[in-house]
């Protein structure tokens, strides 16, 4: 995939390169010691030089760090042993992506090219019945994939890597691998978290047994990328970026904790940092220009998010990934809904500069803009135009049922629904509509967010509330409020809705609570700040 560095403003890197180590070259040159991306010894039964390689590989995959930056220290491990089957091993494994993001991510060229690098690791040699073991347990997602489903091959490879972990005990490697396919194995319906939180056990002993393992650290982060088990990750959370400083990936992944737990000023940071290590994919920094953006919305700074919608409009057009689709369009999405500016939602289209962008790929992106346009419209009490966009949506539903993608299927359906709910509202037919909204926001919460975005772009339930407390129904307003800022602690907008709702309720308490969490919030707000966060400081201040 051919991509470029993303042009950004000189205040964006001057802020954050100088903090950073330099990214490596993809010259043959590019030695171990070039970068550093924590401590990785997966033993294979290769000479020395070819080891040392290969655990460099491995400190990148570790770090999702795929393509250039793999290919090379593989390349090198051939070269110092031709004989070392792993290498070839390595490369099928670093086909398979980000396992968080499967099968999207899959097509069926890669399951091919993965299958041929199985082979040509036996062909090239497997020296030790262990790593027979390893690759035997990397076939079976390969193998057959024009005839078994996604879930069965995926299933079947959690099960071989635990027979693998198992086997060899002491096989670090093993036993983090199979941690990251369980978790990425998980059901989003399940509120147990039972493959993370089984996944979080056998890392947690390893972490501490190896505290520079990138891996153990990063998947640990993603097993407790949850609400309700999002602060476990917090240790891990806060050494990670420094154990793998040079790894673009390293730098953001935290700020999945970060948002679960509602600390936006970390967030901001470990954002920042990780886009301006990304001299070499672009998606890194996409994805991390969502999370800064949602991050900043939360502090008040709308300034700062209007200049990563221009610096997101610079990215590579050949930089095809879900993250970066996906952050095209909900970067200026965000900013208008989290700003109650229903009539810049209304009008929000993709922008001239990306109409060459392949969208018809992501359905999930495209609906992000269209549930933009419907909520806004809705709330501008234009019916025409939220209907059109409520059609639209069912359409990408339909498209994304037919890519066999049923998570984003499930979640455009549920933005439809929000936006046929307002839709019904405008139209006066009040019961109905708040009826719609709250099945919607039932269905939103009984299932889990993709780790490509950090929230909603507006959550269903708070736009059942907002609409409660538009119809004077403030206590109940307040009820919903509050139940969103339990999934989504420190939210701004749902902060602000429930401190209103209670003064509009009488709830003197919950209203000094909630108005001095908005003051706490937006202390480095942009300035003249608005009249909302004005008169919240008002209300704090009286109280």
């Amino acid at each position: 995939m051919k991509t470029r560095k993303l042009q950004r403003t000189a205040s964006l890197v001057a802020a954050c390169v100088c903090a950073l180590w330099a990214l490596p070259s993809n010259s043959h040159d590019a030695t171990p010691g070039a970068v550093q991306l924590g401590k990785v010894a997966f033993k294979v039964d290769c000479n020395a030089q070819a080891q040392q390689a290969f655990n460099l590989a491995m400190g990148y995959y570790h770090s999702f760090a795929w393509g250039q930056w793999i290919e090379e220290p593989l390349a090198r491990t051939l070269a110092a042993d031709p004989g070392c089957g792993m290498a070839h091993w390595a490369r099928a494994l670093a086909l398979l992506d980000n396992p968080f993001a499967w099968p999207g991510n899959l097509s069926p060229q890669t399951l091919a090219n993965g299958m041929a690098a199985l082979d040509a690791a036996r062909v090239a040699g497997l020296r030790s019945q262990r790593e027979r073991d390893y690759v035997d347990a990397l076939t079976v997602f390969f193998r057959d994939a024009d005839k078994l489903n996604h879930r069965t091959r995926a299933k079947a490879l959690e099960t071989e890597m635990e027979k693998v972990a198992q086997r060899y005990p002491d096989d670090a490697e093993a036993a983090i691998l199979h941690a990251l396919v369980l978790s990425a194995n998980f059901d989003p319906a399940d509120k147990q978290y039972t493959n993370q939180l089984r996944a979080a056990r056998l890392l947690e002993p390893i972490f501490k047994a190896l505290p520079e393992h990138p891996g153990a650290a990063h998947y640990l982060i993603h097993s407790y990328d949850y609400p309700p088990i999002a602060h476990l990750g917090l240790d891990a959370a806060r050494r990670y970026s420094k154990i793998a400083p040079s790894a673009p990936h390293a730098q953001h992944m935290p700020a999945h904790i970060f948002t679960r737990v509602g600390a936006w000023k970390d967030s901001v940071e470990s954002n920042r940092a990780s886009a301006a290590a990304d001299a070499v994919q672009g998606w890194n920094a996409m994805h991390a220009f969502d999370y800064m953006a949602y991050a900043h919305l939360q502090l008040g700074q709308d300034t700062a998010v209007r200049q990563l919608v221009s610096d997101a409009l610079k990215v590579d057009k050949e930089t095809d990934r879900l993250a970066v689709a996906y952050a095209l369009a909900a970067i200026p999405a965000r900013l208008t809904l989290e700003r109650d500016d229903w009539k810049g939602a209304a009008v929000l289209t993709l922008k001239p500069a990306m109409e060459t962008y392949p969208w018809k790929k992501y359905p999930q992106a495209e609906a992000v803009h269209v549930f933009a346009r419907g909520v806004g419209a809705a709330r501008s009490q234009d019916v025409a135009l939220a209907q059109a966009q409520v059609q639209r949506l069912q359409v990408l539903r339909d498209e994304a049922v037919t890519m066999k993608i049923a998570y984003w299927a499930d979640q455009i359906d549920i933005q439809a629904e929000a936006v046929r709910g307002l839709s019904v509202v405008a139209e006066g037919k009040l019961a109905e509509g708040l009826d719609i909204l709250a099945k919607a926001a039932a269905r939103e919460d009984a299932t889990e967010k993709h780790v490509v975005t950090p929230g909603p772009i507006l959550p269903a339930r708070e736009i059942l509330a907002s609409t409660l407390l538009d119809q004077g129904r403030a206590a109940d307003a307040l009820r919903e409020f509050e139940a969103v800022l339990v999934k989504e602690p420190n939210r701004l907008r749902a902060t602000l809705g429930a401190a209103q709702a209670a003064e509009r309720s009488g709830n003197t308490t919950q209203a000094r609570i909630h108005y001095a969490k908005v003051v706490e919030l937006t202390q480095q707000a942009d300035m003249p700040l608005r009249p909302e966060m004005m008169h919240a400081r008002q209300m704090a201040s009286r109280n």
